[in-house]
């Protein structure tokens, strides 16, 4: 049995390019995908947040004319009412060792864009778990989590390694649109990350060494199948 540990924004709003305030947290298809199939592998989940605050589902992860499934939102719904108290009340990040886990599991949604990106705890977390080989494995906005692993010197944990991230065109067409703050793909390639990209909406996900990194929510299932695979090794 393996440790994972899963890093889950704690933002519930991100102000856009207009000013306004958007309500964001994770994204109910990632974090349930992952933690289902994690869990029914057998695997020790510890979920945390910055500070420990409550990790909010995005609403609209749970609206079927987003989801357009009604079916499907009420599967989700129901996972994360199981999985309720550790949503209400996760670990705090910064007291946690990444080294003493197998895994660093970093669902997206917009979330992670208003807190991940730049938490001290999150960065020293993520390169901590990269240098001593641990998988990593950010999906869909979750790797904006990853700009926060910069080194003391300054430099970014994660420049030269192949990854892949929700896209320009996928936020442009189906996320944000013109009130994106910031492109996360474009923030992830400016500070040196090899940043690859399939047709929007479709799976995709890229295995570099211990990272392991998926496009948007239809990769939720592919990036917990090569997690299980890396874990297995």
């Amino acid at each position: 049995m393996a440790r994972i540990l899963m890093i889950v924004t704690a933002a519930d709003s991100l102000t856009l390019a207009d000013g306004s305030a958007h309500p964001t947290g994770f994204w109910a298809e990632e974090l349930v995908v992952a933690h289902r199939t994690l869990s029914d592998a057998g695997h020790e989940i510890v979920v945390a947040t910055p500070g420990g605050r409550r990790a909010p589902v995005d609403p609209g992860s749970l609206d079927a004319a987003v989801v357009g499934d009604q079916g499907k939102v009420e599967e989700l719904a129901a996972y994360l009412d199981a999985v309720e108290g550790v949503l209400e009340h996760p670990a705090v990040l910064s007291a946690l060792d990444a080294t003493e886990f197998d895994a660093v599991v970093l669902p997206g949604g917009h979330g992670p864009m208003a807190d991940l990106a730049q938490d001290r705890a999150v960065g020293a977390a993520l390169v901590a778990a990269d240098d001593a080989g641990r998988v990593v494995a950010p999906f869909c906005h979750g790797p904006a989590a990853l700009l926060s692993a910069t080194r003391p010197d300054g430099a970014f944990a994660f420049a030269g390694r192949r990854l892949t991230v929700f896209t320009n065109e996928e936020e442009t067409s189906g996320g944000l649109g013109a009130r994106t703050p910031w492109f996360v793909a474009d923030a992830l390639a400016e500070r040196g990350a090899d940043v690859e990209s399939a047709a929007p909406w479709s799976s995709h996900v890229v295995v570099d060494g211990n990272l392991v990194s998926g496009q948007n929510p239809q990769s939720s299932d592919e990036v917990a199948t090569a997690v299980l695979k890396l874990l297995s090794v």
